[in-house]
């Protein structure tokens, strides 16, 4: 019987025998005789009336009760459970031939009025009440006030408060309509943090008390080494330690070592010393392992999985891990492969069977079960999303033989559609039938908001700047034309729709692209295409506005298909894509270009493989890896244009030197110019060349939530034929955050914080700064990430990065590890509405080129929708 229960009816039990006791002086009655309830009467301090009190009390007039007896004490019972009454007693005021008269005597509790909390921030007073329930006019009883207590010495403990005192004051008021009524006053008193100055072992012998420390991952000593590690004393987070101690001795196959006693002594200074005696044990070794029950695989098959060989130094820890790891759950374990192959309700125990001379024997006993299927597999919280978008993503169909591992890859899909909260994907398997083989599976999904929009204004590139732009990424084009599908926009079919305006007084870019996942509805063949035009200006040093005389325009579009692969595995996609883009330059001459009025076209094909196996959530991935190597291929033109490129080359040489000397007079030089022009026009009227590009991220769980990223990229921008050149599209320009200036000429901004945007530029052969780009480029980053919060309304994250990176314009001058190096620190923070928004503080810690000895120093950065 519970405590509280038991307190209850001894109350009640109580009670009834002293007050029947008390009245028996008085009024004349058998002990144990029924009589009948002629009448009740209720008295005392209370706002209830006396028919209310009654019903309570489940006393009923003209009913039998028997005196004393179990009627009353129910009653009594009934009253206390209310928790509306104190002070609850219940008379026998008289007897008249077989009638009893009985009156219940009790005062209200009195109600909370008001709360008043000393000793913590206001800020966390609120909190406070919510948390306790604390809300005016709620009935004060003794258990309130004790959980209250209970609660906030125990919390404030779990917080490295050990000393943490609470009292609690109640003051009664009585207000206008004599209702009783309390003022609490909770006085909070943390103290100090409690930090562990020592841990003393004894009884240690084979493992060092150094090893031992550092098998307690949440309790640490006092050590200016410990600066990043907690050393306050959790008693919760203690024993959870001592645990961690005895598992590292069965690491070293003292499977008998165990925790004799621990202790903790205050010291003057509010440090604690925690001792801890042990008792070691000795060593044993693996003997013999066999299996028991297997029969879907073999002896050989299960032992190739557990990798334990006889002789062995006995590891508990290493052989349950191999049994079933439940901190992987894509684990190689021995769970795992039965569960991975239809065998849910398998189980495997290992048992010792032998240990003589210290060496165990074990028995790998397996009840395998019959092969599950699953019966029925639904998805619930999908609102808005089509169920058709979730169900192509499923890796478990009813009638499939169940797999755990297509369980996991499932959640590992719909998280990455971006259309649900990936930290509250969950799994519910209902109805297991262990007999039959059958299991139900539903899938829980919670929206979020999935479209974006980006509407702001700011200072840049010498002038205001206005973005909108509007990216809905749940989109369902069949129902554009159905008024009553915009809630606001049709949403539902998993497509992706993108607008995006940009301008300012020197120039103006406009986009569309639209993407279907699923091209047809059956299969996982992306198509996407986009269209772009965007218009830019040269700067009017006499007006200071813009020259609209000086422009160059540049129109694009491109059709992109992208398939899921099935070999290697079906994490890998081949992505296809054709684009055409039109350059038209008029009087726009900068050193990039050597013609500043003509055009280029630039019609290439991408084709591109990838690998992206990263999990969960795709915002903040705790693992998998992610690369992708694309190559861009224009038409090799010069092959059949029949256009002799090393003549013009020889010329352009030839007409460079004229250009370039001083001592020819302007007509001649001026003459060259245009030559020189009419020559790169020629050149570059059609774009020829190829482009590599090669990125790999990392993704791995260090300790908790910390994550450590490590990236590599790579580009190269090459031409097929040399007399022809690298052309002075598509270059690489590395620097800053990577978002690119207000230059829109076809060139690709790499990120490399601690520097200016796009500064990082190659020297040529004179020592000179080109300005123009590289033609080649590679780039090492390292990250750790840490998550404030994942909640679905707004994901925040710390970073701390290393990086480096270097451009050239040939591979004749290419060292891809004299780079320029940065370090800093970053916040991010993604909310659904707006995408992923940043901010970096990096130094570069080498020199810029072009500008002198000085290194780049501190450099902040803003990130918009990108995310390194």
């Amino acid at each position: 019987m519970p405590l509280k229960a038991f307190t209850t009816r001894f109350i009640a039990l109580l009670f009834t025998v002293f007050s029947l006791s008390t009245f028996a002086q008085e009024t004349t009655f058998e002990k144990g005789k029924k009589y009948t309830l002629a009448e009740i009467t209720v008295n005392g301090n209370t706002n209830f009336s006396e028919q209310t009190i009654i019903t309570y009390s489940g006393l009923k007039k003209g009913s039998e009760i028997q005196i004393p007896g179990e009627e009353i004490s129910n009653a009594i019972k009934k009253l206390w459970n209310s928790n509306l009454f104190n002070d609850i007693d219940i008379y026998l005021l008289k007897v008249e031939d077989n009638n009893a008269y009985l009156e219940i005597r009790l005062a209200d509790l009195p109600e909370l009025n008001e709360v008043k909390i000393t000793g913590v921030k206001k800020g966390k007073r609120e909190s406070i009440i919510k948390e306790n329930k604390l809300t005016k006019g709620v009935k004060v009883t003794e258990n309130l006030v004790t959980t209250t207590k209970n609660y906030l010495v125990n919390k404030y403990k779990k917080d490295g408060f050990y000393n943490a005192k609470v009292n609690i004051n109640n003051v009664e008021v009585i207000d206008s309509l004599q209702k009783s009524r309390v003022n609490m006053v909770l006085a909070i008193d943390k103290g100090k943090k409690v930090k562990v100055q020592d841990i003393v072992f004894t009884g240690d012998s084979v493992l060092t008390e150094k090893k031992l420390r550092k098998a307690m991952k949440n309790t640490k000593k006092k050590s200016f080494f410990n600066l990043l590690k907690r050393s306050k004393y959790i008693k919760d987070d203690f024993k959870e330690d001592l645990t961690s101690v005895v598992d590292k001795y069965k690491e070293n196959g003292y499977r008998d070592a165990r925790i004799i006693s621990d202790s903790l002594v205050n010291n003057k200074d509010n440090t604690v010393t925690l001792y801890v005696d042990l008792e070691e044990g000795e060593q044993y070794t693996f003997g013999d392992i066999s299996f028991i029950g297997n029969t879907v695989y073999t002896d050989d098959q299960l032992g190739r999985i557990l990798r334990i060989k006889k002789g062995e130094t006995y590891n508990g820890v290493l052989l349950q891990e191999r049994i079933a790891d439940n901190t992987k759950p894509d684990a190689n374990d021995l769970t795992n492969l039965y569960q991975n192959n239809g065998y849910l309700f398998s189980t495997i125990n290992p048992v010792e069977v032998n240990a003589e001379g210290n060496v165990i024997d074990m028995e790998i006993r397996i009840s395998e079960g019959k092969p599950t299927y699953f019966n029925s597999v639904t998805v619930r919280g999908n609102d808005v999303t089509n169920d058709k978008v979730i169900y192509r993503e499923l890796r478990t169909r009813p009638g499939q033989l169940y797999s755990k591992a297509n369980v996991v890859r499932t959640i590992r899909e719909l998280s990455q559609l971006g259309f649900f909260d990936a930290e509250q994907i969950s799994t519910d398997f209902k109805n297991p039938n262990p007999n039959e083989g059958t299991i139900d599976l539903q899938y829980g999904v919670v929206e979020t908001g999935s479209s974006q929009i980006e509407l702001q204004g700011g200072y840049g590139g010498g002038g205001f700047i206005g973005t909108l732009g509007l990216s809905f990424n749940n989109f369902s084009i069949k129902n554009i034309l159905n008024k009553e599908a915009y809630k606001p926009v049709p949403r539902g079919d998993g497509q992706k729709l993108a607008l995006r305006l940009q301008a300012s007084r020197f120039y103006q870019t406009y986009s569309f692209s639209f993407t279907e996942p699923w091209l047809g509805g059956k299969k996982p063949v992306q198509f996407s295409t986009s269209i772009s035009h965007s218009k830019q200006f040269l700067y009017n040093p006499r007006t200071g506005n813009a020259d609209k005389d000086k422009r160059f325009n540049i129109t694009g579009i491109s059709v992109g298909l992208a398939k899921r692969l099935s070999v290697p595995d079906d994490y890998f996609t081949l992505s296809q894509a054709v684009s055409y883009q039109h350059y038209d330059l008029l009087n726009y001459n900068t050193g990039l270009f050597t013609f500043g009025n003509g055009y280029s076209n630039n019609l290439a094909y991408t084709i591109g493989l990838s690998r992206n196996n990263t999990y969960n959530d795709p915002v903040f991935p705790t693992g998998g890896s992610n690369f992708s190597i694309t190559a861009k291929l224009s038409v090799p033109y010069s092959l059949f244009n029949n256009v002799d490129y090393s003549a013009l080359a020889a010329e352009r040489d030839e007409k460079v030197d004229v250009r370039d000397n001083p001592n020819n007079n302007d007509f001649v030089r001026n003459n060259a110019a245009a030559r020189v022009s009419e020559i790169d026009q020629e050149r570059f009227k059609w774009l020829e060349f190829y482009k590599i590009k090669f990125k790999a991220d990392w993704y791995t769980r260090i300790v908790d939530k910390l994550v450590l990223r490590p990236s590599i990229e790579f580009g190269f921008l090459g031409a097929y034929n040399n007399d022809r050149g690298v052309i002075p599209f598509e270059r690489f320009f590395l620097g800053g955050d990577g978002l690119g200036s207000y230059s829109l000429d076809g060139r690709e901004s790499i990120a490399l914080r601690g520097y200016e945007n796009q500064s990082l530029q190659p020297i040529d052969e004179n020592g000179n700064v080109t300005n123009d780009g590289g033609s080649i480029y590679n780039k090492y980053s390292l990250e750790l990430r840490y998550p404030i919060t994942l909640k679905p309304t707004a994901k925040i994250y710390v970073l701390g990065f290393l990086e480096g990176g270097i451009s050239h314009n040939s591979f004749r001058d290419y060292s891809p590890f004299n780079i320029k190096r940065s370090a800093g620190l970053g916040l991010r923070l993604f909310m659904p509405a707006f995408g992923l928004l940043g901010i970096d503080f990096g130094h570069g810690f080498d020199t810029v080129p072009g500008q002198g000895n000085q290194v780049s120093g501190w450099q902040t950065h803003f990130i918009i929708g990108q995310q390194f």
